[in-house]
């Protein structure tokens, strides 16, 4: 039997590719006749994928609040695969950076503008019943998302500004844990104990949470920013997108998951309280915690400014 030079080519690619690895090519072109062919379903799991969504009422539109978190979450999962290939990159440039970063921003872009599918998608009597037999559980406790926030910025950004002062980049990473700025929205402010929904959530992820903030400590996108040429630092392509990312995370998304909670929480339908029992407002508005991933490219005034709504 004859090959065509492209088909031998391959084949003798293929046979340099599993030499490598200590494998016999003839046993990987015998699986391939044993091989089912690939199906869409098959590759994306669809019907893993679409039976996630598990209710604990009868409410149809506790099905959307599900929906709508767990695609959150899915796109948590991309950025944090975005920011790693920034974060591990060992000779990063300023176009791989800031197409990575563009990339990330897109992905917050879209988070910001699904909020309309909150703010109008469910019947504000619908969620305000389902939303009890969510008690105690709440976004809050998005692990993805502190971690997304760990690997953006240096950690004293992310610092109780109460806390500031006595902090430094030799904390033990469990001291710096526990002065976190959502620490607040988890203790009772007279007594300083912990909330169940802050001791369940760090039970969960403590650990990791520590093992994270130590990888990213000089990995993370503002370190690796600096780790560019000077020069390149003043790229202004990639300080409108550094500038662009930190706005959206810090404060159009935040606004937009604000609003979206207003509408819902002060509704009057119910006790205007959290399922987890933080104080919400304080801790979602971003002029109350000043989250900013990169203090140094923005203007005194503009953070001075910081989340104010105009």
């Amino acid at each position: 039997m004859s090959y065509s030079d492209n088909t031998e080519n391959l084949i003798d690619r293929l046979d340099e590719k599993f030499k490598k690895i200590n494998q016999k090519t003839d046993t990987h072109l015998e699986g391939l006749i044993w091989a089912k062919p690939i199906t869409y379903w098959d590759y994306i799991n669809t019907d893993a994928l679409l039976n996630l969504q598990i209710q604990r009422t009868t409410l149809p539109d506790e099905m959307v609040f599900i929906m709508y978190h767990q695609v959150n979450e899915l796109l948590f999962k991309m950025i944090l695969w975005e920011i790693d290939q920034i974060s591990e990159s060992q000779t990063i440039t300023t176009k791989f950076f800031t197409e990575r970063l563009m990339r990330i921003s897109r992905y917050f872009d879209m988070l910001t503008t699904s909020f309309d599918i909150m703010g109008d998608g469910m019947e504000v009597e619908q969620y305000m019943k389902f939303r009890n037999t969510l008690t105690p559980a709440s976004g809050f406790q998005s692990a993805q998302y502190r971690v997304i926030e760990f690997a953006s910025t240096d950690l004293i950004n992310l610092i109780d500004y109460r806390f500031r002062a006595t902090i430094d980049r030799n904390t033990p990473y469990s001291h710096a844990l526990d002065h976190l700025y959502w620490q607040a929205a988890g203790k009772d402010h007279a007594t300083g104990h912990k909330s169940y929904l802050l001791n369940a959530f760090e039970g969960k992820y403590k650990e990791s949470f520590l093992r994270d903030m130590e990888k990213y400590n000089t990995t993370n996108i503002w370190q690796k920013f600096k780790q560019l040429p000077e020069e390149e630092r003043k790229n202004p392509e990639l300080i409108q997108a550094m500038r662009h990312y930190d706005h959206t995370v810090n404060i159009t998304w935040v606004m937009g998951h604000l609003n979206a909670a207003r509408k819902y929480i002060d509704s009057g339908q119910g006790t205007g309280e959290a399922t987890g029992g933080s104080d919400w407002k304080k801790y979602m508005h971003p002029k109350y915690q000043r989250r900013i991933f990169f203090p140094e490219l923005w203007s005194e005034q503009e953070l001075k400014e910081w989340g104010e709504e105009k």
